[in-house]
Order: structure tokens, then C-alpha cells, then sequence
């Protein structure tokens, strides 16, 4: 199978020298592109100065991770593409054992490694951790990583797990499976993209798997910080967007009645936390997806639902009531 790793950029000429290096040493046999976001700094400059084999590509217009990457992978053939942040440091070997994955695991169509933190590398990282899932409200969450609570890695993901979702992060996936999509969902920006993208994909009979074997290690945070309100109003909206697109209708309207109430609470919590521009961020957020609920309602596939989809009832009762901050745990409870 042909490889090519996009890493997607936007003013980052300092994270390509310093993670670009480990792509390229352990890459070997795979096409490596930058695609660049229309960065105002000296990016492309130093691609042609110092890495003439990287193939670029410019984007005319700086459209956020989901349309950078939906212009950028039609000027891309390959067999499976590797969507891989610019903040990523990747290990030696691995691209391979994800391939041999693609090669037995039946219906397997997006993988993701395993992902460390860059500056405490014995813990997960944030975005993708040892992979995505839902709960029943839609709130993502993963095996390593629930909400800021963060597990050490003590091989106890070392294994090959079927996931709902797939960090953007690090993202292998079939370039026909992708193009099926037709890519990401544009109107998200960036955020929660990569969990539209899995969950689509899961509707129609597509699966989404771990492969522990394969490791990187992630900084996070480079465009926005966890805490920046700006990534608080993309994860609230899209994350109702999602709801809507990708649920039976009933189910959905139930559900997004209930977050709507839940996002409410959780930005009298910012008021209380002394948070007001997260306060704000929400309000914004809402009605963000009121302004678009019409749009994003004509987006919902017209095929079955996948009836189950999340792992547990609630992911904010188990871990701000229960204090549950670990998955195994979690799925034992």
C-alpha cells in the first residue's frame, strides 16, 4: 500500500524544525507533503532550503484543519493517508505496524498510534490518547484521557482495540474511505472534525481501530491551548453539530436538549472559575448551532444509524460525580 504523510501547517515554520526532522528519518517509503495553510511567515521558504524531497502543497486560503485538508488531499495520491499535526515527533517503525493492520483487520478503515506527550512522554497526550470514544450525550473522551485527567502509559493499551473515533492528531485512513466522506466537514473549522469524520464512517460500515504498537509523541496545544475560549466555542458547537448530523432524529433532539441544559451549567462553572471569555465562548457557541441547525440537519445521511455508539451513559456524572479518571476503571463501573 502507498503511503503519504500530509502534515498541515499555518505559520508554523518553528514546529517543522524541530518535528519534521523524525518524519522524515522514519518515514522511509512514504511520501512525505506539507500542506501549507497560506502561511504569512518563511514556512515554504524553509521546505525548499532545507527539505527539497518534501512535496508541497499551498492552499490559497488559510480554511482551518478541515478544509485545508479537504484542498490539500485531492492533489494526493496514495493508498492510505497519514494526516499528522506539525507538532508531532514520530518513532522509529511507526508506519508499519498500522499498515499490517489495514492488511488484516476486516473492515479496518482509519487507524491512529498510540499518543504520548512530547514533554512528559511516560503519560498520553490530550488529543487522541490510545483512542477516541463517546458517551451516550456525545461528549468524547479516551482510553488514557478523561476530560484533563491524564493516565500514565504503563503498556496497559499496548494492544489492538476497535475505537469510535480517531485523533486528527495522527490519522491513518484509507484515501477511499476518505474521499467516500467527502473529507471533513468544512463548517466545523477545526476541532472535533476528526469525530464527525469516524462517526460518518461507522454509519455506513466502516471501523475505526488502535494499534498500540505504533507510538508518536504529541506537544498539543500549539494552535490553541485546552483552555483558549476560541477552542471552548469550537468544541461546544461542533460537538452539537455532530449530535445532529449522526443520530436518529428523536434520539437527537433528546440529546440535544439535554446538552443544551449541560452546556448551560457548565458555563455558570466558568463564571464561578472567574472564566467569563469561556462564559461567552458557550453562549457564542449556541448560537453558532441555532444559525446552522438548518444546514446541519440537511447533512444527515440518508442511511441506517448505528444504534450503538457510545461506551458509557454519562462520561460527566462517572468522572465529576464518581471521580472515575481512568477508562478501565471507567468501563468496570
Amino acid at each position: 500500500m502507498k503511503v503519504a504523510v500530509i502534515i498541515l501547517n499555518w505559520n508554523g515554520e518553528v514546529l517543522l524544525e524541530k518535528y519534521l526532522p523524525s518524519v522524515m528519518e522514519h518515514s522511509a517509503g512514504a511520501d512525505i507533503y506539507v500542506a501549507d495553510n497560506a502561511s504569512t511567515d518563511s514556512s515554504i521558504t524553509f521546505l525548499k532550503n532545507n527539505y527539497p524531497t518534501v512535496k508541497i502543497i499551498q492552499n490559497t486560503t488559510n480554511g482551518g484543519f478541515a478544509k485545508g485538508y479537504n484542498d490539500a488531499l485531492k492533489h494526493v495520491e496514495a493508498d492510505i493517508y497519514c494526516l499528522l499535526n506539525s507538532d508531532v515527533k514520530v518513532t522509529s517503525e511507526w508506519i508499519s505496524p498500522v499498515l499490517s493492520a489495514f492488511e488484516t483487520l476486516p473492515n479496518a478503515s482509519i487507524i491512529q498510534p498510540k499518543i504520548l506527550d512530547h514533554m512528559r512522554k511516560e503519560y498520553f497526550e490530550y488529543a487522541g490518547a490510545a483512542g477516541g470514544f463517546i458517551d451516550q450525550l456525545g461528549y468524547p473522551f479516551c482510553r488514557g484521557r478523561i476530560f484533563q485527567a491524564l493516565e500514565k502509559d504503563e503498556g496497559q493499551y499496548n494492544d489492538i482495540q476497535e475505537i469510535f473515533w480517531a485523533t486528527g492528531a495522527c490519522m491513518f485512513i484509507k484515501s477511499s474511505v476518505f474521499h467516500e466522506l467527502n473529507g471533513f466537514d468544512e463548517d466545523y473549522f477545526a476541532h472535533q472534525e476528526e469525530v464527525d469524520l469516524c462517526w460518518r464512517a461507522k454509519n455506513i460500515g466502516h471501523k475505526v481501530f488502535y494499534v498500540g504498537t505504533s507510538k508518536v509523541y504529541h506537544l498539543g496545544g500549539s494552535t490553541l491551548s485546552n483552555m483558549n475560549p476560541k477552542k471552548t466555542y469550537l468544541n461546544f458547537r461542533n460537538s452539537l453539530f455532530s449530535i445532529t448530523k449522526n443520530l436518529p432524529r428523536r434520539k437527537a433532539a433528546l440529546i440535544i436538549f439535554i446538552r443544551l441544559l449541560l452546556d448551560g451549567i457548565a458555563g455558570i462553572r466558568f463564571l464561578f472559575q472567574l472564566k467569563p471569555r469561556h462564559f461567552l465562548a458557550i453562549i457564542k457557541a449556541h448560537f453558532s448551532f441555532y444559525k446552522n441547525f438548518r444546514k446541519m440537519y440537511k447533512k444527515r445521511e440518508k442511511k441506517n444509524f448505528i444504534e450503538k455508539y457510545y461506551t458509557t451513559k454519562s462520561i460527566v456524572w462517572s468522572h465529576f460525580v464518581h471521580q472515575i479518571g481512568k477508562f478501565n476503571i471507567l468501563v468496570k463501573d
